[in-house]
């Protein structure tokens, strides 16, 4: 008698990765879909005028945006869309800044000051962060257009 091989019918050992590819480009699209929505801060109408750009640091830049109402935000606060007093404002950019020179870093501190703000609203807030102890501090602005440009250079 002949004897029949038979196959066995045991199951094949691979690893199926298609859901695994699915999973990853759907987690894709949804990160893509966040990622601008996620932006802190508080919208702020910077005044435009000519300047260089900041030289960039090892740490995200501590910014304090002044809104038209005068109210001061801070970003690396953990609810940077909540107003935060002067005197808080100042304990928590200190802060930071320790937190930064301990670790060896540098870090940009900025001052957003909408456009409609009194002048003397930003001024303390600069006050607030030398006494901080930031040794420079920076002010943000829009760049001017072409044609702005002109005409300020054609004023003076």
């Amino acid at each position: 008698m002949l004897k029949r091989r038979t196959r066995s019918k045991s199951p094949i050992a691979e690893i199926n990765v298609v859901p695994y590819i699915d999973v990853m480009l759907v987690l894709l699209v949804i990160f893509m879909i966040t990622a601008p929505i996620l932006t802190q801060g508080v919208t702020v109408d910077l005044p435009k005028a000519e300047s260089q750009a900041v030289k960039t640091t090892d740490r995200e830049p501590i910014i304090v945006s002044v809104n038209s109402t005068g109210e001061y935000f801070l970003n690396v606060d953990a609810n940077p869309e909540m107003p935060i007093a002067p005197e808080n404002l100042m304990v928590r950019v200190a802060a930071e800044l320790a937190l930064a020179k301990e670790s060896g870093q540098s870090v940009n501190v900025l001052v957003k000051g909408d456009q409609g703000v009194p002048y003397g609203r930003v001024v303390l807030a600069m006050s607030a962060l030398k006494q901080a102890g930031a040794e420079q501090v920076g002010l943000v602005t829009d760049s001017m257009a072409l044609e702005e440009q002109q005409t300020v250079v054609e004023a003076q």
